[in-house]
């Protein structure tokens, strides 16, 4: 991977990621823990299991990577804690049509912050690419779209604000490991969390869904979007997550028999064909390579 151009690792990143997560949704719908139990775990989980790896694989120098992230790695932490809390209060408070609309503004508010923090003008061919997305999601949810709860539609809005500014501090700290910090955020997560658990049981195969879930499609995918902002503009790393939008239903579908709807179907055709195109030619542009 050293001879990849920065293009192509991030990219690679961000798109293994978002496989990772897909079957999220499905691992949710199959549990039966109630939802800050779930939040707690999916805290605590990924924290144990990413702090072990550090420790194995920072050895000695463990202790100075967690003192090196400076002040970007700890508002990092901070905003990582929030984004993961105000997703599941979102959920908790409106349709979930609203929430994923939220989410999907993440690219273009990552856009906008990089172009003002960063003096990382997105081109053109992001801009539309950001915005067919867009408009795909708005198409797939449109039907269930609801007015529904302020405070819920409010959390989902800044659920997506924390997306981008996840993603413009690790690109505004490119050379500096913030996986530390990432750690620390999802222990935030789980002390949050803790206070509103009401009962912390696994019983049946909870006992085994969860920690696939907190592992596969936590664990993993945010050790991988925490680099790949090293190496990409935020919005585009925001862009590979709407995939999760048409990939999700469909591990639901292949399990479940929860057929998607039509919408679903063609939104996320044209999300993946989109996205598609536009790394076609991101990563056909000329790239510098990293020996």
């Amino acid at each position: 991977m050293n001879k990849l151009s920065d293009q192509k690792k991030g990219s690679l990143l961000a798109f293994i990621a978002v496989m990772f997560i897909t079957p999220d949704s499905l691992l949710i719908r199959l549990s039966n823990v109630e939802t800050w139990g779930m939040l707690f775990y999916r805290g605590v989980i990924p924290f144990i299991i990413v702090f072990l790896g550090l420790l194995i694989f920072y050895k000695q120098n463990f202790i100075n990577a967690f003192l090196k992230i400076g002040i970007i790695g700890i508002f990092y932490a901070i905003s990582f804690s929030i984004c993961n809390i105000t997703f599941i209060l979102s959920i908790q408070n409106t349709n979930v049509a609203n929430t994923l609309i939220m989410i999907a503004l993440a690219p273009i508010l990552s856009a906008i912050l990089g172009a003002i923090f960063l003096k990382e003008m997105p081109n053109k061919g992001t801009w539309t690419a950001i915005f067919i997305t867009f408009l795909a999601v708005l198409f797939i949810f449109y039907d269930s779209l609801q007015i529904g709860n302020l405070f819920g539609n409010i959390m989902g809005f800044v659920t997506a604000a924390g997306l981008a500014v996840n993603a413009i501090l690790i690109r505004s700290a490119k050379e500096r490991d913030l996986l530390p910090a990432s750690v620390m955020g999802k222990l935030g997560v789980a002390v949050f969390a803790f206070f509103f658990v009401e009962n912390f049981s696994l019983i049946g195969t909870d006992q085994i869904f969860i920690p696939i879930m907190c592992i596969i499609c936590v664990a993993l995918p945010f050790v991988l979007v925490t680099i790949a902002p090293r190496f990409i503009p935020a919005e585009e790393v925001n862009l590979f997550f709407l995939l999760e939008t048409i990939l999700g239903p469909i591990w639901v579908w292949l399990v479940i028999k929860e057929q998607p709807t039509l919408e679903t179907i063609i939104g996320g055709a044209v999300i993946i064909v989109t996205l598609g195109i536009h790394s076609y030619i991101k990563l056909k542009e000329p790239q510098k390579i990293i020996n």
